[in-house]
């Protein structure tokens, strides 16, 4: 076995196309959004807060990027009973609610998106407006 192996990185430009396309989205169905881009490690690479974005869904689109990237999975799947428990012990860290996706490319993690001001089923949408951007993408 190697001692390393080759990575994609999510560049400045294709978190910015993410985030202008899931700006887009938000903009079409009229739902102000707090939109975040991350790379693997779940490090802020994009970001907006859109004109009347709740201002406290800025805290909550980071942390679903983050917990998007750090699961390599969509936010809002985590069973009920360990929901407190890992927000506890990640000092509020992980999130459980829809509007975080990972961003996969050739079957690696290379980013994730979080979204955050509207409902969870818009934050969703907006969310794989965004992903939709990168051609390469796999659709989560």
């Amino acid at each position: 076995m190697p001692d390393v192996r080759p990575h994609a990185k999510l560049t400045h430009e294709g978190a910015l196309k993410i985030l202008h396309a899931a700006l887009a989205k938000a903009q079409e169905i009229r739902v102000p959004q707090c939109i975040a881009v991350t790379d693997d490690g779940g490090h802020l690479l994009a970001f907006v807060q859109m004109d009347g974005a709740r201002r406290l869904s800025q805290r909550s689109a980071i942390r679903k990027a983050q917990t998007a990237a750090s699961n390599q999975a969509p936010t809002g799947g985590i069973p009920a009973e360990l929901e407190v428990k890992l927000a506890l012990a990640t000092g509020g860290a992980v999130v459980n609610l829809k509007g975080g996706l990972p961003i996969v490319v050739d079957g690696q993690l290379v980013g994730a998106i979080g979204v955050g001001s509207g409902t969870q089923d818009q934050d969703v949408e907006v969310a794989r407006a965004g992903i939709a951007a990168l051609s390469a993408a796999t659709p989560v």
